[in-house]
């Protein structure tokens, strides 16, 4: 699909220009229950629904305010899942609904639905918060600001501790149920030292042993980097540990918690990570449209991907119930400005999101990256 651009004389728009303007001012429905579940609030990406555009299966924000106003509709489906988007009355072309997931009408011997263990992302990716609860998030001087942890807790649709066995469990009825690819596991932060790592380490070699699924786990660093080969022992192909923000001055502002682990250890952890997992399979998540600048994005984009990290550079979107719910989605140009030149990055330092093995930047729903790597790989140069 080349969608037309009412703003430019009605030439076509980039795929990867569309989906930045989609993340950027959502979507309005004709059909809220079109395609799988969406979820208000909770662990993300929240206030959003996965659609396929282009053969490119986004997460798209149909909950926030800025939705509610958004210039794009998408029409109610057929029974295949197949509508159209126009924007301002004008038909931009067909976009599609993944499906709900077969594994969501099953339930665990003790009662519990599958779908509070585990939920689908994207197309065909499994993902879960192992533990719902973090030591930061009920302080309001720890909490990150566009935290969403506890709300589908408080509000039933999760429980707090999911144990191994459930894990399995749910992962291998994806897997043979609906052909799920990949998965994967975040936590809040626990008490300890570990952060997380002991939890994400016992999960995946429990899945492991049900089902041969590659599995991303995502954690602050840990104190002890030997932790990186513990999880990668146990089953886990890729690691995640999320920067959020790239300056301590932003991070302080919106995370203070979280931001008493600095920049600098995350980088230490990176370089003891990369060998473990491998070049390209230990990513970070970075949210664009908090404060920093694109300069400031780009620049520690540059040291990320020397060292075989993958920045996974998304559109903030803000989530209901936050103290950032109000804060503004960064524009479609900001976006555009940021991952271009990322794309020449990873092209230059040979990390692509294809070879990724399990995660978010595999799965690449939240961020228009991966189609502007394809389009500058296909040119074979920087854009």
């Amino acid at each position: 699909m080349k969608p037309m651009d009412p703003a430019t004389d009605l030439q076509p728009m980039p795929t990867e220009h569309l989906i930045n303007e989609l993340q950027s001012y959502g979507v309005r429905l004709v059909d809220p229950r079109a395609g799988a579940d969406s979820r208000r609030g909770g662990a993300g990406p929240s206030d959003h629904k996965a659609l396929t555009l282009d053969g490119m299966t986004v997460m798209v924000p149909v909950h926030t305010a800025p939705a509610f106003e958004s210039p794009y509709l998408v029409e109610k489906p057929d029974a295949y899942g197949r509508s159209r988007i126009s924007r301002d009355g004008l038909v931009l072309g067909e976009v599609s609904f993944p499906l709900q997931p077969k594994f969501y009408g099953l339930s665990t011997a003790d009662g519990i639905p599958y779908s509070k263990i585990a939920v689908l992302h994207g197309r065909d990716v499994l993902a879960t918060t192992v533990l719902q609860t973090c030591i930061r998030y009920q302080s309001r001087t720890k909490t990150c600001q566009f935290c969403a942890i506890g709300q589908s807790l408080a509000a039933g649709r999760t429980i707090e501790r999911k144990t191994p066995a459930q894990l399995a469990e749910v992962a291998k009825a994806a897997v043979e149920l609906d052909g799920v690819k990949h998965m994967v596991m975040t936590t809040g932060t626990p008490p300890g030292k570990d952060r997380g790592a002991a939890i994400l380490t016992e999960s995946a070699a429990a899945v492991k042993a049900a089902v041969n699924l590659p599995i991303q786990v995502q954690c602050e660093p840990p104190d002890d980097d030997a932790w990186f080969a513990r999880m990668h022992a146990a089953g886990a192909d890729a690691l995640g540990m999320h920067l959020e923000a790239c300056t301590e001055e932003v991070r302080a502002a919106i995370m203070p918690g979280k931001a008493q682990v600095s920049v600098e250890r995350y980088f230490g952890a990176f370089e003891a990570a990369v060998p473990v997992f491998g070049r390209g399979q230990v990513s970070t998540y970075i949210l664009a449209g908090l404060g920093d600048s694109r300069e400031d994005i780009l620049k520690i984009c540059d040291r990320l991907t020397r060292m075989g990290v993958y920045p996974f550079v998304v559109p903030f979107v803000p989530i209901s119930g936050t103290p950032l719910e109000s804060h503004p989605t960064p524009s479609p140009a900001f976006m555009n400005s940021i991952l271009g030149p990322l794309a020449g990055m990873l092209l230059a330092t040979g990390l692509k999101s294809i070879d990724v093995k399990a995660g978010c930047a595999k799965c690449g729903a939240c961020s228009a990256l991966s189609t502007y790597e394809r389009q500058n790989s296909a040119q074979g140069g920087c854009s």
